[in-house]
């Protein structure tokens, strides 16, 4: 793809989202990426570093005239759990964990506005460049925001990026309103009497309530909420502790739910609750139910998104965006962001043949797509432009 960035910069782009691909770290564990994240941003004209925010989160403040306005930049800095399959240069050195999202990539975009923008300039206001820790469990933008991020450093609007597999390279696909789900957990503890496998006539087979109790919960999407809307309830988990020739005394049932409105996680929430409890009391069994709100869903603001899309379409013109993508049950952490100011988060294609892209997140063998780096970052600059136009 054409780039009107400089080729010493489009060179760093590569460079550095390798490094940070062969060097990942778990969640909170980010120190040595922030670090290096801080020693980039350090180099860069006006850039003000701030670390340890939430953990191992990092701010980076760049102004450049008097306007007041001041927009935030995000990305997520965390790898995944999973041994690495690919046969590239830059493989992970870190036994057991790998880029398998492509936060390496994310951050190398936000990095290189960064440097373009502390080059180039084109802004008369305030921008900063947000990385956050510990996306993938959903845990580290609540911990920045709860360490004081947006007191400490105020945002007008926040926006992010997340590459996305099976779209045409550079393509951006978002939307007004919800574009990711909510992701709540919850898990059923079942309570009954167990014994020899030959006398159930004497005792409470908490086996036989799960299973009724998982079949009952795939009615609570199809009976419970409204057609026009959408859910997902997954029981993901069975746990005993019986044996071959013993029934056992309890049964715990894992699972997680997702849809987009409070309305719909609370329908959710209360009819397993409901069913688990009612069946459980039916057969004599006992349980207690347990629900945890994990991920808020991502609800974009609609003049965040008029905004991203106009820049978006400066740069791969109005063929290569979709403001009208579908929804996505997946989830992500900058809904808790976007909670608390005016935000965007949009998906940039990967591209779509396999070793090119188009290998799912989450794959042992996925990699992030160099090609795409240089529209995210003229992206990320446009917007900016545009955002915090120089007075003429």
């Amino acid at each position: 793809m054409e780039t009107t960035l400089t080729s010493e910069l489009c060179e760093n782009l590569r460079s550095w989202r390798h490094h940070l691909h062969r060097n990942p770290e778990l969640p909170f564990q980010e120190h040595g990426t922030a670090a290096y994240l801080a020693g980039i941003l350090e180099t860069l004209g006006g850039v003000e570093v701030t670390g340890g925010i939430g953990g191992t989160g990092l701010v980076a403040t760049l102004t450049r005239g008097s306007g007041a306005g001041v927009i935030g930049l995000r990305a997520d800095m965390d790898c995944l759990p999973l041994a690495e399959a690919g046969d590239h240069a830059h493989i992970s050195r870190n036994g057991g964990a790998m880029h398998a999202c492509g936060h390496d990539g994310h951050m190398t975009m936000v990095l290189g506005a960064a440097a373009a923008l502390a080059a180039g300039g084109g802004f008369d206001g305030t921008v900063r460049f947000i990385f956050q820790p510990a996306e993938e469990p959903g845990r580290g933008a609540r911990a920045m925001v709860d360490d004081g991020l947006f007191d400490t450093f105020p945002v007008d609007r926040i926006y992010g990026l997340h590459n996305l597999p099976s779209v045409p390279a550079g393509h951006f696909h978002l939307r007004e309103g919800a574009l990711l789900a909510s992701e709540d957990n919850f898990e059923i503890r079942i309570r009954g009497r167990g014994g020899h496998a030959s006398m159930p006539e004497v005792l409470v087979d908490p086996l036989v309530v799960g299973a009724e109790i998982i079949l009952a919960l795939q009615t609570v999407v199809a009976r419970n909420i409204p057609p026009s809307q959408s859910a997902v309830v997954s029981c993901t988990e069975v746990v005993t502790d019986g044996s071959r020739n013993a029934i056992p005394s309890e049964v715990i049932i894992r699972g997680d739910t997702r849809s987009y409105t409070p309305e719909v996680r609370e329908i959710l929430e209360r009819r397993i609750r409901g069913i688990a409890e009612g069946l459980c009391a039916g057969y004599g069994a006992s349980c207690t139910v347990s629900y945890i709100h994990e991920f808020e869903p991502t609800v974009n603001h609609p003049g965040c998104v008029e905004a991203a899309a106009r820049a978006a379409i400066s740069v791969v013109g109005p063929d290569g965006v979709n403001t009208t993508a579908d929804p996505v049950m997946g989830s992500e952490d900058f809904g808790v962001f976007a909670r608390e100011v005016p935000g965007c988060f949009a998906f940039i294609g990967n591209g779509t043949e396999p070793g090119k892209g188009g290998t799912p997140l989450h794959s042992s063998d996925y990699d992030f797509n160099d090609d795409i780096l240089a529209v995210g970052v003229e992206y990320y600059v446009t917007l900016i432009r545009s955002l915090l136009p120089v007075s003429t």
